[in-house]
């Protein structure tokens, strides 16, 4: 069943992948589109402001001005194939990893369907792996943050991930505990309660990290992050309803022989 389970975890990925590239291509492209160019924009300016032909006449040696480097992979390359290619890989490891997560979770939070289970299992994998770390760490498009730190604002993304991963898997295991207790309601919503109060000291505590530059038009920037929103929740909604359709499919047959064995 586990194999079932994981084979059919990646195909809803897979499925959710392709349509996540579909809006990301329709709707994120052009905002990252607009920001290369004013990216290239600055870059001709700047370029223009220490042109060496401007000293000529004042007895300074004209140098030739330092020419762009050529891009290792085309720009269409990168919008169509490439983002294809990133967005299937992340949507099958997803999906690999949730139908891990469900396996997991299956039985252990009530005797609930496997769809309500998955759609469950969905909305708080959806806040706990991106939403809340992206509320403190927004994604930016290009033109969009300083090259030297490129390195660290990456450790610090993926560290909060981590931290947020963590708080919502002791939130879970500690808010089941306490549906024993105080009943399924009040549980989880004292977990989720917990989660968000460790989440915001976290949130509080970590470095601020704000490179958008004052001249940057906030229409494009508002775009990107919207369409990186919507491809997200694109990926998450089209794999919870897949494999919560798939995962119907595999546990009715065990649910059946469980029901005529008893």
């Amino acid at each position: 069943m586990m194999r079932s389970l994981l084979v059919r975890g990646m195909l809803a990925g897979l499925i959710a992948g392709v349509l996540a590239f579909v809006f990301a291509y329709l709707f994120g492209e052009p905002s990252v589109n607009s920001a290369i160019g004013i990216e290239e924009a600055g870059s001709a300016a700047h370029s223009h402001t220490h042109d060496p032909a401007a000293g000529q006449g004042t007895g300074e040696a004209a140098q030739p001005a330092d020419e762009p480097e050529e891009e290792l992979v085309p720009r269409d390359i990168q919008s169509t194939v490439g983002l294809l290619t990133g967005v299937l890989v992340y949507g099958v490891a997803i999906g690999g990893l949730f139908s891990l997560a469900f396996a997991f979770v299956y039985g252990r939070i009530g005797s609930l369907r496997p769809r309500l289970t998955t759609a469950l299992l969905t909305a708080g994998a959806f806040g706990v792996v991106f939403f809340v770390p992206f509320l403190k760490y927004p994604a930016n498009p290009p033109a969009v943050g300083q090259p030297g730190t490129i390195g660290e604002r990456t450790e610090l993304y993926f560290g909060f991930v981590a931290v947020s991963l963590l708080a919502g898997i002791l939130a879970t295991v500690f808010g089941r505990k306490l549906a024993d207790r105080v009943g399924a309601w009040r549980g989880g919503l004292l977990a989720c309660a917990g989660y968000v109060a460790v989440m915001a000291v976290v949130a509080w505590l970590m470095p601020v990290i704000d490179e958008v530059p004052p001249t940057f038009p906030a229409s494009t920037l508002w775009s990107f992050r919207t369409a990186s929103i919507g491809t997200q929740v694109t990926l998450w909604l089209t794999l919870g309803l897949f494999f919560g359709f798939f995962a119907e499919k595999v546990l009715k047959p065990s649910q059946k022989a469980v029901a005529a064995a008893v």
